[in-house]
């Protein structure tokens, strides 16, 4: 069976939906227009920040974008630098940024414009770090975002305020959010039992709620540990609708010892070398193991970063599946670009 499904992906890899995403406009880091410092201060993240609101009010009325203000404190307390480290160093949240808003960052410790600034949005020196999303005459596109233990309450924002110009929201940027969130409420575990895990892991990655799924055995049987949102889906809804696979829940999940192949689909594509969130490699996996690609659930940068592996083969990339720190794996493979 497991022959068959080799033979199986080896057609689906030189199928014709490996094309290329020529979008290098949105990986063009070192434009001109956000004038970025070379080195950023870690309160500031991995964003490429305009540091002046006139030119930023300048950018938004240029190109139509809204602006996402960053009033912060640098050098700053621990909440500053762990929001700059952790918010805005994600590698999808630096691109939603940079792509869909002009980034402008207020330093709530200066003088001058930085000061004038904090005054005309009413914002105060000590404050935490603060994102106000605004158009180019200064109207709320979203809510004062002033939750700086959240990544989630950010992306929302940017989502609201997307659809509040009538844009379309992004794929990966609502499963990022659905991640996200997932992650801050309470995450519950099941395990099941099959005759094939790696068909398991496929058919659990596709089912709306499931965050996470790992191959491996338990009681001498090869099973799928899932972890999923007990707010979307149940674990009797999770075998419910499995049981036409074969697929029946187990009564516990200690024991659980992880196979060697996770995302086993996935593994046996270059797909494997993109850095992605533990929900879109669930996505992608189920979807190249029905032989379609994965790139509606992917964003534009990872679909370029794609583009540069398959065309450079020789380059030692690190298989990016099941990676701890995906700010990690992202720095990574930009060295090897």
């Amino acid at each position: 069976m497991k022959l068959l499904v080799l033979l199986f992906i080896g057609s689906l890899l030189t199928g014709a939906w490996l094309v290329a995403w020529p979008d290098t406009a949105l990986r063009d880091m070192k434009s001109a227009v956000h004038n970025p410092e070379s080195n950023n201060p870690v309160e500031l993240g991995a964003v490429h920040w305009l540091r002046d609101l006139a030119a930023g009010t300048a950018e938004a009325e240029r190109t139509g974008k809204p602006m996402l203000i960053l009033f912060q404190e640098v050098p700053g307390c621990s909440n500053c630098t762990r929001y700059g480290s952790v918010t805005l160093s994600h590698p999808l949240i630096v691109e939603a940024i940079e792509s869909h808003f002009v980034p402008v960052c207020i330093y709530n410790n200066k003088g001058g414009k930085d000061a004038e600034a904090l005054k005309k949005f009413n914002e105060q020196a000590w404050n935490n770090p603060v994102v106000r999303i605004v158009g180019k005459d200064y109207s709320a596109l979203s809510p004062r975002i002033f939750d700086f233990r959240s990544s989630a309450v950010l992306v929302t924002g940017m989502l609201q305020a997307m659809r509040a110009r009538g844009l379309e929201a992004p794929a990966y940027l609502e499963l990022l959010e659905e991640e996200l969130l997932a992650r801050e409420a309470t995450l519950e575990t099941a395990t099941f039992s099959m005759y094939c895990f790696w068909s398991g892991e496929k058919t659990f990655g596709a089912i709306p709620g499931v965050i996470e799924t790992a191959p491996g055995f338990q009681d001498g049987r090869e099973v799928v540990r899932v972890v999923y949102n007990p707010a979307k889906v149940t674990k009797a809804e999770l075998e419910k609708q499995t049981q036409p696979n074969g697929i029946t829940a187990c009564t516990k999940n200690e024991g659980f010892r992880n196979d060697r192949e996770p995302k086993y689909y996935l593994a046996q594509s270059p797909w494997k070398y993109v850095p992605m969130t533990s929900l879109q490699a669930c996505r992608a996996n189920s979807l190249v193991g029905n032989g379609k690609s994965p790139e509606p659930v992917l964003s534009p940068r990872q679909r370029e970063l794609y583009q540069t592996i398959r065309a450079n083969p020789k380059r030692k990339w690190k298989n990016a599946i099941g990676a701890a720190d995906m700010v990690e794996a992202w720095a990574a493979t930009e060295v090897k670009q």
